[in-house]
């Protein structure tokens, strides 16, 4: 990876929620796209293409959706490598980032303990968020 690399994606990653910079920098991603390049002999250009790619995934500029399609088309591979290697990050750099982010908004929402009566409540009050505040025992 270059430094030039390294400081856009320093920039990049910056500029999102902490929650998502933790995340994204609890693992090293870039080192497992540097392993998956020399996997599928792809040469240090196209690992740093490879990793752009996968960067801009990671900080919300593509969707995720075309990201085989994008390793095709700006890495150089055939659309079944381009797929190989789409379905490996994703094992090793997608799902475990988004598992790690979804415990960390769990952790951090507020317990929820709802009942039918305060959502009755809730309704019947035309809206009133007073409704889902515990006040003891009511009729």
């Amino acid at each position: 990876m270059t430094d030039k690399l390294k400081q856009i994606i320093k920039d990049e990653v910056g500029k999102l929620p902490k929650e998502a910079q933790e995340v994204i920098n609890s693992l090293n991603w870039g080192m497992i796209i540097e392993k998956i390049g020399k996997k599928y002999l792809l040469d240090e250009n196209e690992t740093n293409d490879l990793q752009v790619e996968t960067l801009l995934v990671l900080v919300g500029i593509e969707d995720g959706d075309f990201y085989a399609t994008n390793i095709e088309n700006n890495v150089g591979t055939s659309k079944a490598e381009a797929e190989k290697i789409a379905n490996e990050a994703l094992e090793k750099i997608f799902t475990p980032m988004s598992n790690l982010l979804e415990e960390k908004i769990r952790k951090n929402l507020p317990t929820r303990n709802t009942t039918p009566k305060q959502n009755l409540d809730f309704i019947l009050s035309g809206g009133d968020y007073s409704a889902f505040v515990d006040t003891g025992s009511r009729l």
